[in-house]
């Protein structure tokens, strides 16, 4: 074959590698074949590339055993069409393979198993890969560094990803994305625009690619720095970016609006897309969703249905969650009836959207019927179940999941250990969550991290076992945070331990003193306590430095109307009508079960009348207050559903428990914990919270 025919051969094949044509490629490859000279080392490298490129990996492998002869290259080309194909660990066992054989990889070689290693989250094997790396003298190549930033950031390894991009002499364009979106991924968004800048300042020569921009406007999205997304915003115009053909960029400005609260924003840049994504659609759903405007993002939802009738199964499940989220069961159970119509309503995602709905809704049988029903389960089904169970006080139910789940041989993530002891802390399950915490500390390839020893904390706390509580924190091998020593600071003012408590206290505040809530937790241990001089300080403490509590938050749904309270707000036309009816259940409570209130909630200098006052002005008893007055309560064995973004506090729960009694009405409260559900004046949680 003459040179000039070989070279427009090579040609055809690389145009039809980059557009996918894998028969007009066969017809190259069948002339090859017919000519006799034709086929040799160097053309079947371009006939595996060309076909792993156009996905017939099978006939890749053919031409490749067919060889006589093969270099680095041929091992190469067949490794990458195997990542590409998504056949990671073929492409490693081709690795080892081919060492086996004796041939030396390149610098593409290393490049495309690391990628591997990275996408399968094997930092062991990237380890290793990266030690033959330092013996040869490959790890300084462009193309090996690269891979390395993008393995250690997709495995959690953020600092070592840092350590090799700082030893890179030679760092292209694809180095500064890879360090960028290792920063995102990791969390580090600050950092991720800080690298930006520092790239911004060197002689590299290509300006900042799709993949940069993107990666800087979720950075922007992760630390809801909207005004570093809206100069990125002004760069993308500036510079003649074409935003509104890119679905990626747009779809990413449409987010980072979202996340950032501004939803005038994120509908201008969504008007502007010309050809809008699911991704798009989606972000801009959810946004108007999760702002309480359901009006908004339903008409969405209906549009995007019009346009495309293949809704996927992420768009489905968001919603569904969003709904759940605010315990909008009819909205929810809506959703439900399309995802069944729908192919990707069959989807795993989707029915464990459904479940958690139910759950988050207090339907627990209706929950354990659709997982019953599900057609696949996966770890993330079996944990949605074992949560709800925990939150419904429901821990010996919660065990029982995680240990069929076993017998499914399905394996528990840290995750769903987190679950499960958390459903044991709920229901003081001590044994039981003792057990499980010894099994995680036994199983391989999970490490516990701070929040899974937080629920043994909890766990031990509530059982008055502070002693232990507080050596499992100074022993474990990881940092505590203050979600730990708060857990165990509640353990202390449960069972009055102020000594403990002031020395816990102390540590919270001084390793995070700007969190008004923890002033609140230490002012009310000594409260409870009867110590009002360090109770006061504490809350004058909290006062000087500026701090406010999250204001509490209760919504009801009233013959199909969403009614949301704030504590302390009165703005609601039935204001007077509420107030005048809970005074008058309370009167009767008080005749009839002799309840109080828990005034040792309250400041300790202000009178007794004013207290009341300020527990009446308590967000779930305004929406209780408003079912009442509605007439919610007249039908027989009528359930009244109140939400609450906070804990409950215990006054509410006395009050809410004798209501039930009174009214034989049954009350259930979903606060930021758990489930309470009062009938005949009891609660689920049996005090326990």
């Amino acid at each position: 074959m003459i040179p000039s025919q070989r070279q427009n051969l090579v040609r055809i094949l690389r145009v039809c590698t980059k557009n996918g044509l894998s028969d007009q490629g066969g017809q190259v490859h069948g002339f090859l074949l017919k000519s006799g000279s034709g086929l040799d080392m160097y053309m079947s490298n371009y006939l595996i590339d060309m076909y792993c490129k156009c996905r017939e990996p099978f006939i890749a492998y053919k031409v490749f055993d067919n060889m006589p002869e093969r270099n680095v290259v041929s091992w190469t080309a067949l490794m990458s069409g195997h990542v590409y194909n998504g056949d990671l660990t073929g492409s490693l066992s081709l690795f080892t393979e081919m060492r086996r054989q004796g041939v030396n990889p390149n610098e593409f070689t290393f490049s495309t198993n690391l990628k591997a290693c990275g996408l399968l989250n094997a930092l062991e094997k990237g380890l290793q890969i990266h030690g033959f790396c330092l013996k040869i003298g490959f790890e300084m190549m462009v193309e090996v560094g690269n891979s390395l930033v993008d393995l250690y950031s997709k495995c959690g390894r953020v600092n070592e990803a840092e350590k090799v991009f700082h030893w890179m002499v030679d760092k292209s364009l694809i180095s500064w994305n890879a360090m960028i979106a290792g920063y995102v991924q990791a969390g580090y968004g600050s950092r991720a625009l800080a690298t930006f800048r520092m790239m911004q300042g060197t002689k590299i020569r290509e300006m900042p690619d799709e993949f940069t921009l993107t990666s800087l406007l979720k950075a922007c999205s992760s630390i809801g720095m909207i005004q570093g997304g809206k100069q990125i915003h002004g760069f993308l115009i500036r510079s003649g970016f074409p935003c509104s053909s890119s679905a990626t960029i747009t779809g990413s400005l449409v987010d980072l609006y979202v996340k950032c609260g501004n939803l005038f924003g994120a509908r201008k840049a969504f008007d502007q897309i010309k050809e809008k994504t699911m991704i798009s659609w989606s972000s801009l759903i959810l946004g108007y969703a999760q702002e309480g405007d359901f009006v908004e993002a339903m008409g969405l939802f209906r549009r995007l249905r019009e346009l495309n009738s293949q809704t996927d199964s992420f768009v489905l499940s968001s919603i569904i969650g969003v709904f759940a989220d605010f315990a909008l069961l009819r909205q929810g159970k809506q959703m439900q009836a399309l995802a069944v119509k729908l192919p990707s309503g069959l989807e795993t995602s989707v029915s464990n959207s459904v479940v958690d709905m139910y759950l988050k809704c207090g339907l627990v049988d209706e929950a354990e019927k659709c997982f019953d029903e599900m057609q696949s389960r996966d770890v993330i089904s079996w944990t949605v179940m074992i949560t709800g169970y925990g939150k419904h006080g429901l821990g010996k139910k919660a065990v029982c999941v995680f240990n069929k789940m076993l017998r499914h041989n399905i394996e528990p993530d840290d995750v769903c250990y987190l679950a499960v002891l958390s459903a044991c802390s709920h229901s003081g399950l001590v044994k039981e969550g003792e057990e499980l915490f010894s099994k995680l500390l036994e199983t391989r390839g999970i490490k516990p991290r701070v929040e899974h020893y937080a629920c043994v904390v909890d766990l031990l706390g509530r059982a008055g076992r502070l002693k232990e509580a507080k050596h499992l924190i100074d022993t474990m091998p990881v940092k505590p945070n203050v979600g730990i020593w708060q857990t165990l600071l509640s353990g202390c003012r449960l069972h009055g331990d102020i000594k403990l408590g002031d020395e816990v206290g102390k540590i919270l505040l001084r390793i995070d003193g700007k969190n008004p809530a923890n002033y609140v937790i230490v002012s009310n241990l000594y409260g409870e306590a009867g110590y009002w001089h360090e109770h006061g300080k504490a809350r004058e403490l909290g006062k000087i430095k500026g701090l406010k509590k999250e204001a509490g938050l209760s919504w009801v749904e009233i013959e199909r109307e969403m009614h949301f309270f704030r504590s302390g707000d009165y703005s609601h036309p039935l204001t007077f009508r509420i107030q005048v009816t809970l005074k008058d259940v309370e009167r009767r409570m008080r005749e009839e079960l002799g309840y109080v209130y828990g005034l040792n909630q309250e400041l300790h200098d202000i009178d007794d009348e004013s207290k009341e006052e300020n527990l009446r002005a308590h967000s779930e008893k305004l929406a209780i207050g408003l079912a009442l007055v509605s007439g919610d309560l007249n039908q027989k064995e009528k359930t009244i559903r109140v939400f609450k973004n906070l804990r409950v506090c215990v006054d509410c729960h006395e009050f809410i428990k004798g209501l039930s009694k009174i009214m034989k009405v049954a009350f259930v409260v979903r606060d930021a914990v758990r489930f309470h559900s009062f009938e005949n004046g009891r609660c689920s949680c049996g005090d326990y919270w």
